[in-house]
């Protein structure tokens, strides 16, 4: 089977990794201290709270969502391709009988 069409996986670098953990640090830190700072009530900090950890856990989830199903997307195209060089062997090693 020929992998001329296939894409190479990517690693990231150490330095990206580090970078995205940083900032990500940094933004959950920045959403604590302005809703620990907002002037309001404990219960409308409260929902800013709530509504800020929804976002960060469906954030994650629709990221995670999105690339399983590149990951499956890939997978079922090298499936079928397998599937069409093996039926092409096939019938190119019966014609040349």
């Amino acid at each position: 089977m020929s992998n001329l069409n296939s894409t190479p996986a990517l690693k990231n670098s150490n330095a990206w990794n580090t970078f995205t953990l940083a900032t990500w640090i940094i933004s959950v830190c920045m959403m604590a201290g302005g809703i620990w700072f907002m002037d309001a009530g404990f219960t409308a900090k409260g929902f800013y709270a709530m509504s800020a950890l929804m976002l960060v856990h469906t954030t994650i989830s629709a990221t995670k969502t999105l690339r399983d199903n590149e990951e499956q997307m890939r997978l079922h195209n090298k499936i079928e391709e397998a599937r069409t060089e093996k039926l092409l062997m096939e019938v190119g090693g019966r014609g040349s009988l």
